[in-house]
């Protein structure tokens, strides 16, 4: 019974406190969420510029070496001379005649001239050559080419065998004979020039 008076009276007041604790906290939260429509938020953003850090300062150029200046030398003076100018009515010496053109002698060409024939088809003074005596007794018989060469006047001016008859004695009465020949001389272009012909001599005995 005693417990019964006691809690009767104080749950209603702890009920009036739980409802007016619970009002405030709605009027609390209703009055943060409500917006009202005619208020407008304006944000505004400002730009911090970062501050400069000091440039590191250029070297400086090198000043480059002035050049040594040229020291031009004075270039010594020559004195010429002027020739003195004639007047027209001073006498001028005629020029000197012209040297007389003296024509060279057309040169003449080295080598002597190859006759295509024999020998003895331009030498109208020929002997034929002796037959050896010895040659004869021993049966000697044999053919020399001799190699003849002439001057500008026709006449023999050396004489050697070409091809031996296998007997000196023929070979040398052939080279005797042909040494006592006069010829006609070659000519080149109208002018007498040195010859070289060959000669055949055939040695028989009869």
């Amino acid at each position: 019974m005693i417990n019964g008076l006691h809690n009767g009276p104080a749950l209603p007041g702890l009920l009036i406190v739980l409802a007016a604790h619970g009002a405030l906290i709605y009027g609390l939260w209703s009055h943060r969420i409500l917006v009202m429509p005619d208020e407008v938020v304006t944000l505004f953003v400002e730009t911090i510029t970062p501050p400069q850090l000091p440039q590191p300062k250029e070297a400086p150029k090198p000043t480059p070496p002035e050049k040594p200046k040229r020291v031009i030398k004075p270039q010594p003076q020559q004195l010429v001379s002027a020739a003195p100018v004639s007047s027209p009515t001073e006498p001028v010496a005629p020029p000197p005649p012209p040297a007389p053109v003296i024509e060279a002698p057309p040169p003449r060409l080295a080598g002597p001239v190859t006759l295509s024939a024999e020998l003895s088809v331009s030498c109208p003074e020929r002997s034929a050559p002796a037959y050896p005596p010895l040659s004869r007794r021993l049966g000697e018989e044999g053919k020399v080419l001799l190699r003849v060469e002439l001057d500008e006047q026709g006449n023999v001016g050396s004489a050697r065998v070409a091809t031996a008859s296998g007997f000196p004695r023929l070979d040398e009465a052939a080279l005797a004979a042909v040494k006592t020949w006069r010829c006609n001389p070659a000519r080149r272009d109208g002018q007498p020039v040195r010859a070289v012909a060959l000669q055949p001599f055939k040695f028989v005995l009869q």
